[in-house]
């Protein structure tokens, strides 16, 4: 069974459509790519499935649950944890409170405690600058605050919103790393990434998005090869 269903989502904002009958799914363990242009729809699928973006129609099934109408809140308590394009940290609090407030659905003290020691092996630099305004952090530290800020919810599923976004080409490997090691650790990943190279080479599958419609599906090693993929989004 899959995580996380999508079924006919259709998302509009006033008149306009957004998304066009948008379907698709991720399964447990899965690393699955949402690739496509800017305003192709792959932000406004986040949103909706965490509950930012209310649907015209269709359905979010998440773990056997339908979510479609659930707040924003309740998702994250449910297992579902969004890092947002343009890293949305809290500027003017401390990289702790950052991640404190990653963890406000979770209630076992020793719990939190321990997350947090796991992200700051996994973020050594978090760890670091703990004591030190969000806000000024640099690009790659704060987009580690967000993801780091996320695992604090001990997710079964992350959602990534452009973390490469913004970054120069080493931080980008090194988020990329980070990214890897996250699912190696057991958590599902959905990626929504312009990088399409970068996204297609760690993904499972992928999902390629247009004008809110998707377009082609297959598994990412065999878009990476796809002459249309090549020339749309790889630059070749």
């Amino acid at each position: 069974m899959a995580l996380l269903e999508v079924k006919d989502l259709n998302v509009y904002y006033g008149v306009i459509q957004a998304l066009h009958n948008v379907s698709f799914q991720v399964n447990k363990g899965e690393v699955v790519a949402l690739i496509g242009a800017n305003g192709a729809g792959k932000t406004t699928i986040l949103h909706t499935l965490t509950g930012l973006v209310d649907s015209e129609s269709g359905s979010v099934m998440y773990n056997g649950e339908e979510i479609t109408k659930v707040p924003g809140h309740k998702i994250v308590s449910k297992g579902m944890a969004h890092v947002p394009e343009g890293r949305r940290v809290f500027a003017n609090m401390s990289v702790y409170q950052n991640l404190k407030l990653g963890a406000y659905t979770r209630q076992d003290q020793k719990e939190i405690a321990d997350t947090l020691a796991s992200v700051y092996d996994r973020f050594p630099r978090l760890k670091e600058r703990r004591n030190q305004l969000a806000g000024t952090l640099s690009g790659g530290e704060q987009q580690m605050l967000a993801m780091g800020r996320a695992l604090m919810s001990h997710p079964d599923i992350i959602l990534m919103d452009e973390p490469s976004m913004g970054l120069s080409p080493l931080l980008v490997n090194e988020i990329f790393d980070i990214i890897n090691d996250v699912h190696a650790n057991g958590t599902t990943v959905l990626l929504v990434e312009q990088n399409a190279k970068k996204a297609l080479s760690i993904a499972d599958r992928a999902y390629v998005l247009e004008t809110g419609k998707i377009v082609l599906e297959g598994k990412a090693s065999e878009l990476l090869d796809n002459d249309d993929i090549k020339k749309a989004y790889l630059g070749e």
